[in-house]
This record gives C-alpha cells, sequence and structure tokens, in this order.
C-alpha cells in the first residue's frame, strides 16, 4: 500500500497546530474560568478533589481543534455538520460549565447537534451482518439509519462525559481512540478524516499536561461532551461508512470502555429500581480507587485497557478474524499481567488503608466531576 508522504506530512501538520494551539490556550482559558465562575467547588463527599478547580478546559481542545481543521481539512458536507454540531455542544457545555442545567435540557439539545451533523449526511448507512452464515453480508439500514445514528451520537457523547471522573482519564481515553481512528484512516488512505483524527489528537494532547493529577483545570461538560460528539460523529464517517472493509465491531471496541462502563452503570441502576442517572460510586474508576489505588494507578490502569481496545481494533481490521481473536487474547492477557505486576493486590486491609492515606493527601485525590455527580 503506497503511502502519500505530502498527506502524511498534512496530518502531522494539522496534529502539532491542534496540540500547539491546545496547549497555548489553556492557561488563558483557564484564567477566563475562574472570571466568568466556571468553577467546581466541591460540595460533597463524591468529590474527589477538595479546593476549587476552574473546568471550562474544553474549550482549550476546541479551539484547538477546530482552527487546525479549518485550516488543514476540505470541508465537505458531512464536515460542516460534524463542526456545527460540534458548536451547539461547546456553548452547551459552556453554560453548564458556568450554571450547572437541567439534564432533559441537555438531552434535547443534544439530540439538536446529532440532527445537524446526520442532516449534513452523517449516517449509518450499512452496517455488516453479525450473523457469519447468512448470504447477506450486510444490512442496510434504511430509514433506520437515522434514529440509529442519533442514538449513537448521542450515546457516545454522554458516554464520554460519564467517565469524565478522574484526572486525565476522558481526555486519555479519548486520545487513544481518536489514535486508533487515525491509524485505520491513514490504513485506508481516508486523508480528510486522518486530518481531522490527527486535530483531535492533537488537541487532546495539548491539554493533558494541565488535566493531569494534580489537575489544574478540569475539561468540563465543555470538553467531555465535545470529544464524545466529535468521537460519534468521526467513527461514523470514517469507520461505519467502509463496511466492506471494517466490520461494524471496530468502532463499539475502540470506545468500548466509555461503552461499557455507562451501559453497566445504567443496567446497574435499573435492576436497584433506581433511575439510570442516579449518581453513585460504581463506575470502573470508582472501583479502581476502593481496591486502593491512586488517581495516577488508576488512570494508568484505564490506559492501558483503552490501548489494548485500540489494538484490538486495528488488528480486527487488518489480519484475518482467528489471528485477531489470538492477538486479542495475548494482549488481555499480557495488560492483566502488566496491571498485576506493577499494583500488586493490597494485603491485610485489602488496600482501605492505601485508600485512607490517599485521601488524606489533596494533590493526590483531586479528580474530575462527572455529570451525574454535577445532577446528584
Amino acid at each position: 500500500m503506497a503511502i502519500n508522504q505530502d498527506l502524511i506530512v498534512t496530518v502531522m501538520l494539522a496534529l502539532v497546530m491542534a496540540l500547539v494551539i491546545s496547549f497555548a490556550a489553556t492557561p488563558f482559558v483557564r484564567r477566563l474560568a475562574f472570571t466568568i465562575g466556571a468553577v467546581d467547588i466541591p460540595r460533597d463527599n463524591r468529590r474527589m478533589h477538595d479546593h476549587p478547580i476552574p473546568r471550562l478546559g474544553g474549550l482549550a481542545i476546541f479551539l484547538g481543534f477546530v482552527i487546525s481543521v479549518l485550516i488543514f481539512a476540505e470541508i465537505d458536507r458531512e464536515l460542516q455538520g460534524i463542526l456545527i454540531g460540534a458548536v451547539i455542544i461547546v456553548v452547551l457545555g459552556i453554560v453548564d460549565d458556568i450554571k450547572s442545567l437541567p439534564a432533559k435540557l441537555k438531552l434535547v439539545v443534544q439530540i439538536l447537534a446529532a440532527l445537524c451533523a446526520v442532516y449534513h449526511g452523517v449516517v449509518i448507512e450499512v452496517i455488516n451482518n453479525p450473523n457469519i452464515f447468512s448470504d447477506n453480508p450486510y444490512w442496510v439500514l434504511g430509514f433506520w439509519s437515522y434514529p440509529i445514528s442519533i442514538i449513537w451520537i448521542v450515546a457516545i457523547t454522554n458516554s464520554v462525559n460519564l467517565i469524565d471522573g478522574l484526572d486525565g482519564l476522558a481526555d486519555g481515553v479519548s486520545t487513544i481512540g481518536a489514535l486508533t481512528m487515525l491509524i485505520l484512516a491513514v490504513m485506508l488512505q481516508e486523508w480528510e478524516i486522518s486530518i481531522v483524527c490527527g486535530a483531535l489528537v492533537g488537541a487532546c494532547v495539548g491539554f493533558i499536561p494541565y488535566n493531569l493529577n494534580p489537575a489544574k483545570i478540569f475539561m468540563g461538560d465543555t470538553g467531555s461532551t465535545f470529544l464524545g460528539f466529535i468521537l460519534a460523529t468521526v467513527s461514523i464517517q470514517g469507520l461505519f461508512k467502509y463496511y466492506a472493509v471494517i466490520s461494524f465491531l471496530v468502532p463499539f471496541i475502540i470506545l468500548g470502555l466509555p461503552i461499557f462502563d455507562t451501559s453497566f452503570a445504567f443496567i446497574r441502576r435499573i435492576l436497584r429500581g433506581q433511575s439510570p442517572m442516579t449518581a453513585d460510586r460504581s463506575h470502573v474508576h470508582h472501583k479502581l480507587i476502593d481496591m486502593g489505588m491512586n488517581q495516577k494507578q488508576a488512570v494508568s490502569t484505564l490506559y492501558i485497557i483503552s490501548g489494548v481496545l485500540g489494538l484490538s481494533a486495528v488488528m480486527l481490521t487488518t489480519t484475518s478474524a482467528g489471528k485477531a481473536a489470538l492477538f486479542i487474547l495475548a494482549l488481555v492477557i499480557c495488560a492483566v499481567v502488566a496491571v498485576r505486576a506493577i499494583w500488586p493486590p493490597h494485603h491485610g486491609d485489602g488496600g482501605v488503608g492505601e485508600k485512607k492515606k490517599a485521601d488524606e493527601k489533596p494533590p493526590e485525590t483531586a479528580g474530575e466531576e462527572t455529570e451525574e455527580e454535577k445532577n446528584g
């Protein structure tokens, strides 16, 4: 497969520009957040930080991404719809970071943003038939392509938002997901998608030095919902569209961590007779903290899981199903061994003592505020 060197350079330039803009803009956004009152003040014991921390950091990610895309990408109808929807999501996030909005209102606006993208052609029209014994290799969704696309966009938007519970978690997981999509887009020589993914990777990487524990600024709803929206819409354009090459499972694998965490959170609450949006401490990152890990260890563990899922998606696309399955199994085993070796389980107090020590150190316990905590 011949790779166009000039286009690779363009992708790298888009990545670097987004990184530089995001990194340079974050200190200004931090000061702006204090000025307009977009500050997370801990008010209950669900917060994992003990002092006011500005949110709104997602605005720096958005600026880096949009400026880079406008300079390097060709703005076709589909990308225009994605950008319009992203602006709606970011405006919603800014208002919500200043003054928390009702969940139902936010859902309505998110659907409106998804409709903008779908109206401009960002639609899942055909997927692989999961039944390998069927004579028909593809499913043409017809009318159902529109509601399915809207549900996918809104679901992923909120899934990324709901995992934004530890410093650097949502940003890092989104970076890994965007990087995986970038690799697949380059392999398929889909250069416009490659530029968009490159810009997203750069914007996330530029922000993460400020967001790692102990965080100087949170991305807030402005960032988490924006990242979820872009990952959802770009996955439609860059993955679902190429049904003849990529299994419909690939987008689910790439975004597996937020999908898994949110799905099981909703199922868990429904089985308990609670509202799916009821706040609790049962997300994956909460479980790792309760096991005795500090934030850095928990976030690193989830980075490893996301990396394994990303590599698995690439393997599923580039090799036979049998080889991909073996490779995925090997990666899972290696990841489990690595996590156990780096962070062995605590004995005696079951890790509770370690957690208490971590809780006594404010720099180690600063954490992002999840959507559920804001509405809880």
